[in-house]
């Protein structure tokens, strides 16, 4: 074990430098997506104990509300919550197990100074399968989100259609080039730890 940085120059530097802002992009979505389903499941919360006890004050719902958890725990409360029974708790748990890919193993290439391009490309083609787990949970939650906040307009179909294209894009624009496409509906994440 030695440094994570070396006075050897990376075989492919341009390369490297695509993977970890991808890596960075993919790590803001992962982290936007607990927070969604925190914020989700906490305006759950409030519901609950206001219907519970209408004349509760602010402070004392907000007392009343369980801590937010992890994202594991998160979605664990959210299955069992009311609102829980009609979301998709499948897609949601697939973007977790993306999200802790991405969080834990985004980045786990090895040393930058000996990574060569097929290993680098091949982490890459994972990383692109957990963000694509990822993007469907966070388009989900996103929707709850966008009712809780407006719930008056309609949901934005066109945006909601294209999110996961999107994302992949916007994620993967240095890299696309290079990778394979995915096949059609291929969302499967690789193994990642519990979260």
């Amino acid at each position: 074990m030695g440094w994570s940085l070396s006075r050897f120059t990376p075989p492919h530097p341009e390369l490297l430098d695509a993977l970890f802002l991808a890596v960075g992009r993919a790590l803001h979505l992962a982290n936007a997506y607990e927070d969604k389903c925190q914020y989700v499941l906490r305006i759950g919360n409030l519901v609950t104990a206001r219907e519970a006890d209408p004349v509760l004050t602010l402070d004392e719902l907000i007392a009343a509300t369980p801590a937010d958890k992890m994202l594991g725990g998160t979605l664990h409360s959210l299955a069992n919550h009311p609102m829980g029974v009609t979301m998709d708790m499948d897609t949601l748990h697939k973007a977790r197990e993306g999200r802790n890919f991405i969080a834990h193993e985004g980045a786990s290439i090895g040393y930058i100074w000996s990574a060569r391009l097929e290993l680098i490309l091949q982490h890459t083609v994972k990383l692109r399968a957990a963000v694509a787990d990822l993007a469907a949970g966070d388009n989900l939650i996103s929707q709850w989100c966008h009712g809780l906040e407006e719930p008056r307009a309609p949901q934005p179909t066109e945006w909601i259609a294209a999110y996961p294209e999107l994302v992949d894009r916007w994620v993967f624009a240095d890299l696309l080039a290079l990778l394979p496409e995915p096949a059609q509906g291929e969302t499967d994440s690789p193994d990642a730890s519990a979260g």
